[in-house]
C-alpha cells in the first residue's frame, strides 16, 4: 500500500464549476435552450414547443411551492397519457418533490391505499377516473384520514364520460404560476424523484423509490441503447404510470423529440397517429404489438416508413417478429421491472442475426438480452451461493441486476428493501438461464405474479378474495396463455362439502373486490394438489394451464 498522500485528492474538490448532480429536469432545459421552437407535444389539435413545456413546467412547480409542497413531499397523479402527464415529470422534481403515478386501472380501494402509504399531498386526476378517485377519497375521509389536495383535468381531446373533479381545474391552477420560477435542484442526485407501486405476492403494493440519478442514467440509456437519431416523434402506447414510462418522458427531451400523446390503446387510432405524424418509435407490451398486427389491411395502408418499436414482457413469439417485419417495424426485445426503472437490459441485434431464418431470428430475438451500458450488472446466479449459473443455456439461477439504475429502495418498507439487495445485488425474483453468447433467456416468474397486457397481477391478492367467498376451502391462481393479453389468471377452487357455486358467481365476486383485468377470467372446480406438508403444487397446475414455462 502507498504510503504517501494521493495527490488527486488534495485540492481538487467539488465545486459549482466542476459538479452538478444529475437529474432529468437538466434535460428540459437543454432541450429548451437549444431548441425552443421545436415541436414537443402533439395531442389531438394541441400543438406545444419545447419552450411552452419549460414555461408550463416551472408554472406547475411554481403553484406546487406555493402550497409548500417540495422536499419529502409527494405529489400523486391519476392521469393518462396526456400534455399534464408530461409536464408532471418536470414540474413535480423541479419543485424538489416526488412524483407518484398511479395505475389509472386501479381500484378505489388500491388506491386510497396508495394514497394513504405515500401520504400525498396533491393529487392530480383526470376527469376520466372522477368516479373512481371520489370512491377512493371518500374512504379515506371515513377512515379519518387527511386528504391531499386535488387539482382537476378536463381535457377536451376526451369525449367519453366524465366530470369536473376537484378543488381547482387545472389550467386555471397553472395561469397562477410564474413561468420563471426557479427549479429546485436536487443537493444529492441520491434524491428521490418518483415513488411507482409494484404488485407483489401480498395484498398490498410496494413502493419503489426511484432518485435522479437512475432517471438520467436510464433517460440517456435510452438513447444509447436504441440509437435515438435528434428529433424523434414518439408516440405514447406505454403508460406513462408505468415505471414513468421507461424514463421516455425525460428521453424524448434528451434528443428534443416530439411526444405524441394517445389517451386510448386503439389500433386504428394507433395506425393512424404513426402516419398522420410521421412516428418513428413507439414501447408497449406484447399485446400492442398483436393488436397492430392483426388490425385491418386498410387501417395500415400508408405507413410507409420504418418504424423502430420495443417491447417487453413475454418473449415475442414468430408470429408477431414476423407480423411486425411485414409491417415495416424493426422490434426491440428489452426486459426490467420497476425496481430498474423499466427496461434495464436489452436483446441488442448483432448483425449475423440477420443472415438467420425467421425460426432463428425468434430464438434469438426471444431473449432477454444483456445488460443496459449504464447498469452495472445483470447475471443468473445460484440463489443459494450468489455464484454466476455455467453460460450452458441450461442451468436454472435467479436474474440479478447492481448498479447506477437500481431502486434506492421499498418506501417504509426496510425489510423488503434489505431483502431485495441481500448480498449486494437486486434480486428479480426471475428465474433464467445464460446462454453461452452471454445473453439471459426468462425462464420461469417466482412468486406467481402473471403479465397480462403488460400489467402485474398479483395471484395471491386474487387468491386471498376467492378466500372470502363462502365455501372456498383452497384455490390456486396460475397464469394461462392467452393470444390477445400474453396471459391470464386462471383460477383452480376447491369446495368444501355441500357448497355449491359458479364459475360466474366467483368472477363476479372477484369483480367486486379487485380491477376488472385482474380478476380470473375461468374457473376450474377441482381439488388444489398439495404436498405431504400442505403446500399448494402450484407447478403441477401451471401443467394444467398449459402455461408457458410450467417449471
Amino acid at each position: 500500500m502507498p504510503t504517501h498522500p494521493n495527490p488527486y485528492k488534495i485540492d481538487l474538490d467539488r465545486n459549482p464549476a466542476n459538479y452538478t448532480p444529475l437529474t432529468p429536469v437538466s434535460l428540459l432545459e437543454w432541450a429548451a435552450d437549444v431548441y425552443p421552437g421545436h415541436l414537443a407535444v402533439i395531442h389531438g389539435p394541441l400543438r406545444r414547443s419545447w419552450a411552452e413545456v419549460r414555461e408550463r413546467s416551472h408554472r406547475l412547480a411554481s403553484v406546487l411551492a406555493a402550497r409548500d409542497i417540495g422536499e419529502g413531499d409527494t405529489v400523486s397523479v391519476i392521469l393518462p397519457n396526456t400534455p399534464p402527464m408530461i409536464e408532471a415529470h418536470y414540474g413535480v422534481p423541479i419543485a424538489g418533490a416526488v412524483l407518484n403515478t398511479i395505475n389509472t386501472r386501479l381500484d378505489a380501494t388500491t388506491v386510497a391505499f396508495l394514497l394513504e402509504h405515500c401520504a400525498a399531498k396533491v393529487l392530480i386526476t383526470d376527469s376520466e377516473f372522477a368516479p373512481m378517485v371520489k370512491e377512493a377519497l371518500a374512504q379515506l375521509q371515513s377512515a379519518g384520514r387527511n386528504l391531499p389536495f386535488v387539482v382537476g383535468v378536463d381535457d377536451e381531446v376526451y369525449a367519453g364520460e366524465g366530470e369536473p373533479l376537484g378543488e381547482i381545474d387545472y389550467e386555471a391552477w397553472l395561469a397562477q404560476g410564474d413561468p420563471d420560477h426557479p427549479a429546485k435542484l436536487p443537493d444529492d442526485e441520491w434524491d428521490a424523484i418518483g415513488l411507482n407501486y409494484t404488485s407483489g405476492t401480498t395484498g398490498n403494493p410496494k413502493g419503489v423509490v426511484v432518485h435522479h440519478r437512475g432517471a438520467y442514467l436510464n433517460a440517456v440509456n435510452n438513447v444509447i441503447s436504441w440509437h435515438l437519431p435528434r428529433h424523434p416523434i414518439y408516440l405514447w402506447t406505454l403508460p406513462m404510470f408505468h415505471c414513468n414510462g421507461w424514463c421516455f418522458p425525460w428521453t424524448i427531451a434528451a434528443v428534443a423529440g416530439t411526444h405524441v400523446c394517445l389517451r386510448r390503446v386503439e389500433a386504428k387510432a394507433i395506425l393512424d397517429a404513426i402516419r398522420e405524424h410521421k412516428v418513428s418509435h413507439y414501447c408497449g407490451a406484447p399485446i400492442v404489438h398483436s393488436l397492430l398486427i392483426g388490425a385491418p389491411d386498410e387501417f395500415k395502408e400508408g405507413i410507409e416508413h420504418e418504424v423502430m418499436c420495443m417491447v417487453a414482457g413475454a418473449s415475442p413469439p414468430a408470429a408477431m417478429i414476423g407480423g411486425m417485419e411485414a409491417l415495416g417495424f424493426k422490434l426491440t426485445h428489452v426486459y426490467g421491472l420497476t425496481e430498474v426503472y423499466g427496461p434495464a437490459a436489452a436483446c441488442s441485434h448483432q448483425r449475423d442475426w440477420e443472415r438467420l431464418d425467421l425460426e432463428g431470428r425468434v430464438r434469438m430475438n426471444g431473449r432477454q438480452g444483456v445488460r443496459y451500458q449504464l447498469q452495472e450488472g445483470m447475471t443468473v446466479v445460484d440463489a443459494q451461493t450468489m455464484n454466476p449459473v455455467p453460460r450452458d443455456g441450461e442451468t436454472l439461477g435467479e436474474v440479478v441486476f447492481k448498479g447506477n439504475i437500481t431502486m434506492k429502495g421499498y418506501l417504509k418498507n426496510p425489510a423488503a428493501t434489505r431483502a431485495a439487495f441481500e448480498g449486494g445485488w437486486f434480486h428479480t425474483g426471475d428465474l433464467g438461464v445464460v446462454d453461452p453468447d452471454g445473453y439471459m433467456k426468462l425462464k420461469d416468474r417466482a412468486k406467481d405474479i402473471i403479465i397480462s397486457g403488460g400489467e402485474n397481477i398479483s395471484s395471491i391478492e386474487i387468491e386471498d378474495v376467492l378466500y372470502k367467498y363462502p365455501g372456498v376451502v383452497a384455490c390456486a391462481v396460475v397464469a394461462r396463455p392467452d393470444p390477445k393479453w400474453g396471459e391470464t389468471p386462471l383460477a383452480f377452487v376447491e369446495l368444501e362439502p355441500g357448497a355449491a357455486a359458479t364459475a360466474e358467481e366467483l368472477i363476479a365476486h372477484c369483480r367486486g373486490h379487485l380491477a376488472g383485468f385482474k380478476c380470473p377470467r375461468d374457473i376450474r372446480f377441482e381439488p388444489v394438489p398439495r404436498t405431504s406438508t400442505g403446500k399448494i403444487q402450484k407447478h403441477l397446475l401451471r401443467i394444467k394451464a398449459g402455461s408457458t414455462n410450467a417449471i
